[in-house]
């Protein structure tokens, strides 16, 4: 494990992140959203299949397999299908407040997943999150006796991300960060193929300079290689520490949503992504904390080497190797 990479890694991820919304803002534009949603994957499919050809990597096990379904699901299907729903009526700078709850549902999913016994000040913390944000679309009218289709698509897209993002970085201590996010993109071609032919057919794309600039973007950056840095930087920082980084995406995405967009970002949003932020920074703090239990299933036995080369000795109840080898490099 190699923490201070794990941060530098990290914080390359998540800088590629904090422009995908406002990048799927301008591409659902002019652009179908499903054929935003599901054509970048493909794109994104095609450039895993040349690096897994380039790097010769051998083929997961059935374990790594069933657990790349679950990365493909939060990752590559779920969160750009629903973002890209959601921001077809709504503002990236809106969708930037809801994100702000994703460090936090990735940490219950890695406490889930791990099976850790968290301490309740964890999901006191955690619901205070989500109440905010919830109080947010409330006194900006998003809530009217039932939570608009938008920011129900949004809500849906970080439950998935997390997951995806919490699976995803315990799976990349066995296969690699690149390796992991290619495979789970190629898992998902059946899915994403047929989808993206279908919406090709129903909405011929036809979009502007701009519109294909971001959608290029969320192809090669937000699909492809930024989850060469993210998954990377989780597999050697751990979760835990280097999912702290991800409170600076929200913030980040405002920005970009202001400077490129020109939307308006109103005190209102900076400060309730702001108490977000501090219930995130709580619920790390109590991670850090919780007491582990046995681990429920899950990854590879202890001192058995995987097919991407990476052996474990000493995982505890928390999914942390005591002496754990990083399969690849990030290219």
């Amino acid at each position: 494990m190699r923490p201070g990479a794990g941060v530098v890694l990290g914080a390359l991820g998540v800088l590629a992140f904090s422009m995908s919304l406002p990048a799927t803002r301008v591409a659902v534009h002019t652009l179908d959203p499903w054929f935003v949603a599901f054509g970048r994957a493909v794109g994104a499919a095609l450039l895993a299949w040349a690096y897994l050809r380039v790097t010769g990597a051998p083929r997961p096990t059935r374990d790594q397999w069933r657990r790349l379904s679950i990365v493909a699901l939060g990752v590559v299907v779920g969160f750009p299908l629903f973002t890209s729903l959601a921001l077809t009526t709504q503002t990236s700078a809106h969708g930037a407040v809801v994100v702000t709850v994703l460090p936090a549902m990735t940490a219950v999913f890695a406490v889930l997943r791990a099976g850790e016994r968290p301490p309740p000040l964890f999901w006191i913390a955690s619901a205070a999150g989500l109440a905010l944000v919830l109080a947010f679309l409330a006194a900006g009218g998003s809530i009217r006796g039932t939570l608009a289709p938008a920011d129900l698509f949004l809500l849906a897209a970080v439950v998935l991300c997390g997951l995806g993002y919490a699976e995803g970085g315990r799976l990349a201590r066995e296969l690699g960060g690149a390796r992991t996010i290619c495979w789970a993109l190629l898992l998902s071609l059946p899915v994403t193929v047929p989808v993206t032919a279908v919406a090709a057919f129903v909405h011929r794309p036809q979009g502007g300079v701009a519109a294909w600039t971001g959608f290029g973007y969320l192809t090669v950056v937000s699909m492809f290689l930024g989850f060469f840095a993210w998954y990377a930087g989780l597999a050697r920082g751990g979760i835990a520490r280097v999912g702290q980084i991800q409170l600076a995406q929200p913030v980040l995405t405002l920005i970009w949503s202001a400077v490129l967009l020109g939307e308006a970002v109103t005190p209102g949003a900076l400060v309730v992504a702001g108490a977000v932020l501090a219930c995130v920074v709580l619920i790390q703090r109590t991670r850090s904390g919780a007491t582990p239990a046995r681990a429920r299933g899950g990854s590879s036995s202890a001192g058995r080497p995987t097919p991407g080369g990476a052996s474990s000795a000493g995982r505890d109840g928390a999914g942390h190797a005591g002496d754990v080898r990083v399969a690849d490099e990030v290219s």
